[in-house]
């Protein structure tokens, strides 16, 4: 199994600002170690049910959701667990476990870096 490498982030202003690690594709070519954390996370993205896992996540009342909430993706528990376990090394999400289950919360300084480097307008 590959170990996915979160996208690195460079933060300003005491970590108020975050952006991504590098221009947008549209200004140059990536780097290939860029190019190699990008793809990890878009590989973590690429299988239907870790994007289902995602959007459910990102879309949950209160930007984040119990693993009891959104279990019921068409696979068995432990998939499921696979799955978050795979986003959350990609660096997609972050989760805190409380009590016996554990809340998942899309982690948007690393979701709007990745969108930074999509950006085709610049």
């Amino acid at each position: 199994m590959s170990n996915p490498k979160v996208l690195p982030l460079l933060a300003t202003a005491a970590g108020a600002e975050v952006v991504p690690c590098c221009a947008p594709l549209s200004r140059e070519p990536l780097a290939v170690a860029d190019s190699e954390r990008i793809a990890a996370m878009f590989k973590a993205l690429g299988d239907p049910v870790r994007l289902r896992l995602f959007s459910l996540i990102a879309s949950h009342e209160g930007g984040e959701a119990c693993v009891c909430d959104i279990q019921d993706v068409g696979v068995s528990q432990p998939t499921v667990s696979h799955h978050l376990k795979r986003l959350r090394d990609a660096g997609l999400v972050t989760s805190e476990r409380r009590g016996t289950w554990v809340y998942y919360r899309v982690a948007p300084p690393v979701v709007a870096a990745l969108a930074g480097v999509l950006d085709l307008s610049s």
